[in-house]
């Protein structure tokens, strides 16, 4: 495990050019596979979690290559060529829900594993909703938690056609099974039980089927109407820039100076960790935007604020840091998902915080910041989290040097992060 220091920062200003979103990367790179035609995919993300989820998919049998800038990928028609084989998918959420749901459906029969911190992460309920659709799931440790071991479907015809998912605890539940229901080739209806947070995601998981034929009828959050019928491939999808990787410059921005712009998400996007750009001009950050860029100039000390950020939980942790920077006490609200990400992001974002001086209140889904008169210097931990590491290089920009212990981990979605950190600040 390495560590980086970070040099105090005097100012910042430039332009990053993002790299591709995870979240639609290992929607498109599945749907991909499972769709009938070959998809050329346009500004694939290539890290950690992309690794995961194409090394798995060419496990299946699917052809899977880089060609030239683009990711060719040569779909199945809903059946993986492989039919038996065990998988091992890393930290990666957004690789094993929703291939869990698609394995789930066939029939095949797979062994699905993890890192240690996967294998704490929650996934019952998912698993509870594939076996009322005839799925055959066993748990090979704690019940309700991966790995799994799934078993070729025997029962075809006597499953229901109408599931319930829980959507208070993560919305990749809900995702994995949309991906996955079009393998049934009949209709199906999924209701959601509680609130469902984190909406923006399921809505870039409908956005991007639509893409591939299969427009889902929604009522309100509440129900999703699958029709029947298979995946067809668009032939050619760009990838967007990935928004939540811009949330650490652009609050570099609304901190520093700036003028801070990124490249590759704006206006037209898909993600909604866009609204983040509201967060920044709610703490009194100048923003503008065009279709594909975001740019944003500001000074500390920030508004504080007190936010409900359930729709954005990645870049409310952004939110967190940028917190130290404002005139008084902040608390983000409605973030109980983060207990069940790479860390306990709660407690982990509080302990280090508290680090630099900052007074934190962490409760059961909010934490309540109140920064120092000054920030001290500080060596943080990042719980092999790249969103703890990229999040809190942000505390450089009050004129300290941040010592990261394992700045490695940033390689899970966006192992250039340091380079592009350099290129946009002024050291102090």
């Amino acid at each position: 495990m390495g560590v980086l220091e970070l040099g105090p920062v005097r100012r910042v200003a430039g332009t990053v050019r993002l790299p591709g979103s995870k979240s639609i990367s290992n929607r498109a790179l599945l749907l991909s596979a499972l769709a009938q035609g070959e998809t050329r995919l346009l500004g694939l993300l290539d890290a950690d979690d992309t690794r995961v989820m194409r090394d798995a998919l060419v496990r299946l049998g699917v052809d899977c290559a880089r060609d030239g800038n683009a990711t060719r990928v040569r779909g199945t028609g809903g059946a993986f060529a492989v039919r038996e084989t065990a998988l091992f998918l890393g930290n990666a959420g957004t690789a094993f829900r929703p291939l869990t749901a698609a394995l789930a459906l066939g029939d095949g029969a797979y062994r699905l594993a993890g890192v240690a911190r996967m294998h704490e992460r929650p996934i019952g309920d998912l698993v509870d909703a594939l076996r009322v659709l005839g799925a055959r799931i066993d748990y090979l440790g704690v019940e309700g938690f991966p790995p799994l071991e799934i078993h070729p479907v025997q029962l075809r015809g006597v499953e229901a056609d109408t599931v319930h998912v829980r959507g208070d605890l993560s919305s990749q539940f809900l995702t994995a099974l949309l991906m996955a229901l079009p393998l049934r080739g009949r209709p199906t209806t999924v209701v959601v039980d509680g609130e469902l947070i984190s909406k923006p995601y399921v809505e870039i998981t409908l956005k991007l089927m639509a893409r591939f034929g299969c427009a889902v009828r929604r009522e309100d959050w509440r129900a999703f109407h699958l029709p029947s019928g298979a995946y067809r491939s668009p032939e050619t999808l760009l990838v967007e820039g990935d928004a939540s990787s811009a949330s650490y410059f652009l609050a570099a921005g609304a901190i520093g100076g700036g003028p801070v712009r990124v490249e590759g998400v704006g206006r037209d996007s898909i993600q909604g960790d866009i609204a983040f750009a509201d967060v920044l001009e709610r703490m009194g950050a100048q923003v503008s935007m065009g279709p594909n860029w975001i740019e944003v100039r500001g000074e500390a000390p920030l508004q504080p604020i007190d936010l409900d950020l359930n729709h954005i939980p990645d870049a409310a942790m952004t939110a967190a840091v940028a917190a130290l920077f404002a005139r008084g006490p902040s608390t983000i609200r409605n973030i109980a998902s983060w207990r069940v990400k790479e860390t306990d992001r709660i407690e982990a974002m509080a302990t280090e915080l508290r680090k630099f001086g900052a007074t934190v209140e962490a409760r059961a889904d909010s934490l309540r910041i109140t920064p120092p008169a000054r920030l001290r210097a500080a060596t943080v931990d990042t719980y092999d989290d790249h969103r703890m590491a990229m999040s809190l290089s942000l505390a450089a920009l009050a004129g300290i040097a941040v010592r990261i212990n394992d700045p490695e981990c940033v390689g899970k979605t966006f192992p250039e992060f340091f380079d592009a950190w350099s290129s946009i600040t002024v050291p102090a």
